[in-house]
């Protein structure tokens, strides 16, 4: 059952009532307050411009455990090389119009709306959403953002202008953030070549709610 959610209302119905393919809910609005509300729920939206606000969760997560990323030995030399360099929240704008205008395969378009910037860019600028960006020779070269919460990291997307660029970001995000857990929200064969798996939603809410352990 899809449900239609009430304009006046940031309230969701539960997650596990999603369709097989994990669409739950229509319409509402991509406010700051249901934007969180969605996230603890792990529910997001994904949807076009010919359609209304659709929101998905998914029964499998595809998620990637920062512990068991795959570098290969080849993508390891290019971060030893210091050909990129790397920063998290200098660019967050850019990033996201970037992740926008990249070409995808089997995409004619983006699902990547003047409204979903907006909305995002509301979320950084509250400190609930953030950018990785990459640098070649002083230039934006690739990079990614997503939400926090709690102590996941909900990707949204990347975006690549030179070979390796996404790749790195995804490795540095990894590697010097302390994330339990980066969700990868769509499956793609190259996050799959990095150690991104399924998991069950049950499994997936529980690192969601799990909140940081506070340092001594």
């Amino acid at each position: 059952m899809i449900f239609r959610l009430h304009p006046d209302s940031c309230e969701f119905p539960p997650a596990e009532l999603a369709e097989e393919d994990g669409l739950l809910a229509i319409e509402g609005d991509l406010s700051t307050q249901r934007l969180l509300r969605a996230y603890s729920q792990g529910i997001f939206p994904w949807y076009s411009e010919d359609t209304p606000i659709l929101w998905y969760s998914p029964h499998e997560r595809f998620v990637l455990f920062p512990d068991e990323i795959k570098i290969s030995k080849s993508m390891r030399q290019v971060i030893r090389s210091g050909k990129f360099s790397v920063t998290e929240d200098k660019a967050f704008e850019r990033v996201i119009k970037a992740c926008a205008s990249a070409a995808r395969k089997n995409q004619p378009g983006t699902w990547i709306l003047d409204e979903i910037q907006e909305a995002y860019i509301n979320l950084h600028e509250l400190g609930h959403a953030h950018s990785i960006e990459v640098w070649f020779d002083n230039e934006l070269a690739g990079g990614l953002y997503g939400v926090k919460h709690n102590n996941v990291f909900c990707g949204e997307s990347m975006f690549s202008t030179i070979s390796n660029a996404s790749k790195t970001a995804l490795a540095w995000l990894c590697l010097n953030k302390g994330y339990q857990l980066i969700d990868c929200q769509v499956h793609t064969e190259h996050l799959e070549s990095m150690g991104a798996r399924f998991i069950s939603r049950a499994e997936y809410m529980q690192h969601l709610n799990k909140l940081p352990e506070l340092l001594s």
